[in-house]
């Protein structure tokens, strides 16, 4: 460590640099910084879920009030054809509604508190209970033709979800609280593995029914004949799961049980009738890398998954894999294709798949042929974080990009020339007078001779002939990437441009986005490419910009980019200050 130096709090860090913003510029004279207080107050909202006749969507608006500190949700309904949104409940304080869906074209469902509540589309008015059981049920969806909810809960090792009540009362008689690991998998983030696990549940339901004493025959666990492993702390686990329109069949994501699973990234997908007389089918079995996002075709005919092939490496690339329901076989779609996939949604007619990849710092809607494999990028440069069938020719779409919250949007998937439609403007009246400023990309000469991406943006009363201190974001992994997305997050760029900093980002070695082998180069050299791309992104800023003042650099990240500030310390004095959120100081330890 250099002498004298210290990782300082974010606060103290931006006020060793900071300055006074100029009174005579007149291009941000009419707006108003982006402060701590505007961004916390921002409304959010989740993934909206289209109705079964493609006219309206269901989703959860919430909003933080930085005055009373305390959260706010509540469920709206958007019309898909004119934007027209409809506050279905009222603002519910503390516990948060979740998890809209629909019940018939003309009731919804939401979670709350770990039940499931009915909604009749009346305006302003509360849900009644229709389904709830001995535990909280979360991650619902349900079947409108086949009348079948499904959901995920934590159970003990019996898998009985009618008994997790009185394991919790024998639980409470204990006499201590010690638990026995003998694995070492004792904990994963911050929670410490029990013998609680979530299973998948489904059960016959009439989602219609006014009544809120429904008495299902019985709900079934759809894992229980998946092979006992014999530590109780170590079962199955899902992760994720998929529900076929029909609701004949369920495909789920779980952890493969042993004693290795602290490392290991053997995750697998099995598929089940959702009769529960039959054993789930393990899907993946060729593969000891990790399976995810299974998404069924509109005929529930075909499955797609996306597959990592290397074991351990939880930066593979995805792969798109298909699994005929009726032949059983599996082909791969799209093999070839450099960008790396995380999200899938069928055409109606099942011909092409629709995918979000992230490319060159923004998160793009691909339209594939599943026969060719041809790619079509649909939509504009920005970041969609999910998409969801609308009918026709449409995808509804979440998006967002450095100056816009996130809104929701309609896709052409038949034109790409057609440019998108807005629905919402959920933040128009809080973020009008703001200053927002865009990005500026460039590319460099990194390490290895590579091009390397950044960008920055231009601080807060900017004035062409005046200098300001520049502070350089680093993303956290190191194999994740900065985006051209709206966060609501302390790394939003634009909070610094509007405290007076020229902001800086780089998409250093190891971000996705730019193929393949430019995410697996940083293994090995956290502190090599990483840091030579930074270095190297600072001075071409410092060198083609000469509005940024060289003495008066700051350097912040979070994670993986705490750890580069870190590094940063231990290998150059050219900062003024750094911050390091939640950064590792040794890898061995």
């Amino acid at each position: 460590m250099i002498p004298g130096r210290y990782v300082l709090c974010i606060a103290f860090a931006l006020a060793a640099v900071v300055f006074a913003v100029p009174e005579n510029d007149t291009s941000t004279a009419h707006l108003r910084p982006l402060d701590v207080e505007i961004l916390h107050s921002l409304y959010r909202i989740s993934t909206p879920v289209v109705s079964p006749n493609f006219m309206q969507a269901l989703y959860v608006t919430s909003r933080y009030d930085p005055e009373t500190n305390r959260s706010f949700s509540m469920l709206t309904m958007l019309d898909t054809t004119n934007g027209t949104a409809v506050q279905l409940t009222p603002e519910m304080e503390g516990e948060r509604i979740s998890n809209p869906l629909w019940l018939s074209q003309d009731v919804a469902g939401y979670l709350l508190k770990g039940a499931l509540y009915r909604h009749d589309l009346s305006p302003g008015t509360n849900g009644t209970l229709l389904y709830n059981t001995t535990t909280n049920i979360n991650n619902a969806a349900y079947r409108i033709d086949a009348t079948m909810l499904f959901f995920t809960a934590d159970v003990f090792a019996d898998g009985d979800i009618g008994r997790v009540s009185e394991h919790i009362e024998v639980e409470k008689k204990r006499a201590d609280s010690a638990q026995v690991f003998d694995n070492l998998w004792a904990r994963h983030w911050d929670k410490w593995m029990t013998s609680r696990k979530a299973n998948l549940f489904t059960v016959t339901l009439n989602g219609t029914s006014t009544s809120n004493s429904q008495h299902p025959v019985r709900e079934i666990n759809l894992m229980q004949q998946l092979d006992a492993f014999e530590d109780p702390l170590l079962r199955w686990e899902v992760e994720g799961y998929a529900a076929s329109s029909n609701g004949k069949h369920v495909a789920f994501v779980v952890r493969n049980p042993g004693l290795d699973m602290a490392w290991s990234t053997n995750v697998d997908i099995y598929i089940v009738s959702t009769d529960g007389n039959s054993k789930p089918k393990l899907l993946t079995g060729n593969f000891k890398g990790a399976a995810g996002g299974p998404a069924f075709s509109a005929d529930g005919t075909a499955l797609a998954w996306l597959q990592m092939e290397t074991p351990g490496y939880e930066a593979d690339a995805r792969h798109i894999h298909i699994f005929n329901i009726t032949t059983g076989d599996v082909r791969e779609v799209a093999y070839d294709w450099e960008l790396s996939p995380h999200f899938l949604v069928w055409s109606e007619d099942g011909n092409e798949l629709y995918a979000l990849a992230h490319e060159h710092a923004e998160t793009r809607v691909f339209k594939i042929d599943i026969v060719s494999g041809a790619r079509a990028k649909l939509g504009v440069p920005g970041c969609v974080s999910s998409i969801a069938r609308l009918g026709g020719d449409r995808l509804l779409a979440v998006y967002s990009n450095t100056t816009q919250s996130a809104d929701i949007y309609t896709i052409n998937v038949a034109d790409a020339q057609l440019p998108m439609q807005r629905l919402t403007d959920v933040n128009g009246d809080k973020l009008r007078d703001v200053y927002l400023g865009d990005t500026e990309d460039f590319w460099f000469t990194g390490a290895r001779g590579d091009f390397v991406h950044g960008w920055m943006i231009r601080p807060y009363g900017f004035v062409a002939t005046q200098k300001y201190p520049a502070a350089l974001l680093m993303h956290g992994g190191p194999q994740q990437a900065s985006a051209h997305a709206f966060s609501h997050g302390q790394w939003n760029p634009n909070m610094y441009a509007s405290a007076g900093f020229v902001t800086i980002q780089v998409n250093f070695h190891g971000s996705p986005g730019y193929g393949q082998n430019f995410t697996d180069s940083v293994r090995q050299q956290w502190g090599g490419y990483a840091y030579d791309d930074l270095m190297a992104g600072l001075d071409y800023v410092i060198k083609n910009y000469d509005f940024v003042d060289s003495k008066r650099l700051v350097a912040l990240g979070g994670s993986f980019g705490g750890y580069m500030a870190n590094w940063i310390n231990g290998n150059t004095d050219r900062f003024s200050a750094l911050v390091s959120h939640d950064g590792q100081f040794d890898v061995v330890s």
